[in-house]
């Protein structure tokens, strides 16, 4: 069986692994040569989905077709659909999230709490948003944000206008979205084929400069609000009728509402210590997915597992200067992305820790983390 990824990044790299792991083939479509994932298989093919000629040469060799971003134009998915090609997520699916006010309509058309919403067509509806949303509210492209790119938190109108400026030089179009308060940021990881529906725990992201930077895992929430939050994960990817992977962010508030930030129909950073926490890896699982297997066992290993990303603390080449330091400890799972470049914030690699205690494993990943040289 021949798997394709559309991206050659981290995830794709993780996921190339997982499938290696199974027999399964690799191939991969990246923009650029040298890639993370396209230096680890002999079919790496370098361009990207708005060259028909190299999309049809890379579909060629492919059985099924996957993702590891939905950033890619859903109308060059429904073109290798209509070429005959398996693509999953479906270019119905992608359409419904990589636009982020239609993925909130279709989300709160189902039932599903979103912050409350509204287009931002010009410079001049900051008062039309003020009074709907009033402040402080979040400006967003529709397409293309992560990380906190692409978004800006307004508090009065002088930020609004040069905000509104800076993003539709890249964005064509934005919309408005209630800031909320919240108390916690959850994520939880559904796994869906034909047959059956799987869920990783719901875990705890802590974010800095708008990057996740830890994960904790599972969460420390009443049971009620972790069968509240499954419920909801699992109504996010039946509302986009999604098959594959999917990360849904959510928002905790003092109020033990949860309610919905976004969706990624892919592997998630906030699911990356599946690799060691869990019977099954988000990875094998996205593998076994997209090719319509049993899925394998969601459940942790140890009581508790803690992930932080690796984020470059300086500009220049890629890599780990000081593996001995960061693997003095025995405890401590690496990864390494095999970036090229390395620049201040960019995620370059994770570190994971299991065990019985939570605060005395997220010390011990704290610790390491400050000592990497990335």
């Amino acid at each position: 069986m021949r798997i394709g990824i559309l991206g050659g990044g981290q995830l794709a790299k993780m996921s190339t692994l997982a499938a290696y792991k199974l027999g399964f083939k690799v191939n991969i479509l990246e923009k650029f040569a040298n890639s993370s994932a396209g230096m680890m298989t002999k079919s790496d093919f370098v361009g990207w989905v708005d060259d028909y000629n190299i999309l049809q040469k890379f579909a060629a060799n492919c059985d099924v077709i996957t993702l590891e971003s939905e950033f890619v134009d859903s109308n060059r998915l429904e073109f290798l659909e209509n070429t005959g090609y398996v693509v999953i997520p479906t270019s119905n699916t992608i359409g419904l999230i990589q636009d982020k006010y239609i993925q909130k309509t279709t989300f709160k058309n189902f039932g599903i709490d979103v912050p409350n919403f509204t287009e931002v067509t010009s410079i001049n509806d900051y008062e039309i948003i003020l009074k709907m949303l009033g402040l402080p509210f979040v400006l967003k492209s529709k397409k293309l944000g992560y990380d906190g790119y692409g978004n800006a938190v307004i508090n009065n109108k002088t930020e609004f206008v040069n905000a509104f400026e800076k993003l539709t030089k890249r964005h064509h179009s934005l919309l408005a979205e209630q800031f909320i308060n919240f108390t916690k940021e959850l994520a939880v990881t559904v796994v869906r084929t034909k047959n059956e529906i799987k869920l990783y725990p719901v875990i705890e992201t802590i974010q800095e400069n708008s990057i996740c930077k830890k994960v904790l895992a599972p969460c420390n929430i009443d049971n009620h609000l972790i069968e509240l939050a499954k419920n909801i994960g699992i109504n996010c990817v039946k509302s986009v009728n999604g098959f594959g992977i999917y990360s849904i962010e959510l928002f905790l508030t003092d109020t033990n509402k949860i309610i919905v930030n976004e969706i990624a129909p892919r592997p998630h950073n906030s699911a990356h210590s599946t690799i060691h926490a869990c019977k099954t890896s988000q990875f094998e699982n996205h593998i076994r997915s997209v090719l319509n297997l049993p899925l394998g066992s969601t459940e942790m290993v140890k009581p508790y597992a803690v992930m932080i990303n690796l984020l470059g603390k300086r500009n220049g080449i890629g890599g780990l200067m000081n593996y001995n330091e960061v693997l003095s400890d025995s405890d401590i799972s690496l990864h390494i992305y095999g970036k090229e470049e390395s620049r201040v914030g960019r995620k370059m690699g994770h570190i994971t820790v299991l065990g019985d205690n939570l605060i005395e494993i997220l010390e011990k990943a704290e610790k390491i983390e400050k000592i990497a040289n990335i």
